[in-house]
C-alpha cells in the first residue's frame, strides 16, 4: 500500500468545528484536498458558507454553546474534528461564573455531545476518527486561564476514555496539542502585545508569545492539518488514546 492510498480520505465524511477560520479551515481544506466530504461547522455563517464553498462541502452554522440543542442532534460521519473555542484571561477571583461556564460548555461538554451523536455511525461502519484539537495548555497550565486550562485538560480524558470505548470498533480518538499557532486571534494579541509594550511584533512573538518554546515561531495551521490528515488516515489505525504535542519544544522546559 502506497503513502499516498493510506492518506486517501477518499469517501469519508468529516465534520470540523470552529472551521470559519484558522485552523478548522486548514483542517477542512486538507481534508477535502484529500477526498473528503467535508461539513463546516461553526457560528458564523459568513465563514462556514466561505469554507464550504472553497472544500465543496456543506456549511452547519450552529452555535455549540447550545448544548441543549445538541442532545437531539444525529451526525452521520466517519471523522469529527473537535476545534472550535474561545478564550479569557482573567485572575480567578475575578473570573466571570458565567464566562468560565460558557467556555466549558463550548469545548468540553459540545464535544461529548457530537462524539455521543457520531458514535454509533461510525460503529456501525467499523471505522470512525475522533481528532480534538487540545493545546499545550491541556498538558501543562497557565496562570489567569483557569476555563481554558480547564477545558482542555477535560477534553484530554474524554480523549482516552472515547479510545478506550471505541478499541475494537475501528473508532480511534486522539488530541492535537499545539503551541501558539498563527490565526486570526493570535494576530491580534500580538498587535496588541506590541502596543502595549512598544516593540516591534517580531520581539513580541520572540519575547513574550514564544518564551517557553525552543523554536522561537508561530506554528501555520497547515501544520496542524497536516497532522490531523494523518490521524485520520488509515496509517494511524493503531494510535489512540494518545496526545501529540506540536509545540516547538514548550512543553520539553
Amino acid at each position: 500500500m502506497t503513502h499516498e492510498t493510506r492518506a486517501d480520505l477518499a469517501g469519508r465524511r468529516a465534520a470540523v468545528t470552529g472551521a470559519g477560520s484558522g485552523i478548522g479551515a486548514a483542517i477542512a481544506e486538507a481534508f477535502a484536498a484529500r477526498g473528503a466530504h467535508v461539513i463546516a461547522v461553526d457560528v458564523n455563517a459568513e465563514a462556514a458558507a466561505a469554507t464550504a464553498e472553497r472544500t465543496g462541502g456543506q456549511a452547519w452554522v450552529v452555535d455549540l454553546s447550545d448544548v441543549a440543542a445538541l442532545r437531539e442532534v444525529d451526525l452521520d460521519v466517519d471523522i469529527l474534528v473537535n476545534n472550535a473555542g474561545i478564550q479569557h484571561v482573567s485572575p480567578i477571583e475575578e473570573f466571570d461564573p458565567d464566562r468560565f461556564h460558557l467556555i466549558l460548555m463550548l469545548m468540553l461538554e459540545a464535544p461529548f455531545l457530537l462524539v455521543r451523536a457520531a458514535l454509533p455511525h461510525m460503529y456501525e461502519r467499523g471505522f470512525g476518527r475522533v481528532i480534538n484539537v487540545s493545546s499545550v495548555h491541556g498538558l501543562r497550565a497557565s496562570a489567569f486561564k483557569s476555563a481554558y486550562v480547564s477545558a482542555k485538560h477535560g477534553l484530554e480524558g474524554l480523549s482516552k476514555v472515547i479510545a478506550q470505548e471505541g478499541a475494537g470498533r475501528g473508532v480511534t480518538s486522539n488530541c492535537i496539542n499545539p503551541g501558539y499557532v498563527r490565526t486570526p486571534l493570535v494576530e491580534a494579541q500580538i498587535a496588541d502585545q506590541a502596543r502595549v509594550h512598544g516593540i516591534a511584533p517580531e520581539r513580541v512573538v520572540s519575547e513574550i508569545l514564544l518564551e517557553r518554546s525552543a523554536i522561537k515561531e508561530l506554528i501555520e495551521p497547515a501544520d496542524v492539518a497536516d497532522l490531523a490528515c494523518w490521524l485520520a488516515s488509515p496509517a494511524a489505525a493503531m494510535v489512540t488514546g494518545s496526545s501529540y504535542t506540536m509545540d516547538g519544544g514548550w512543553t520539553a522546559r
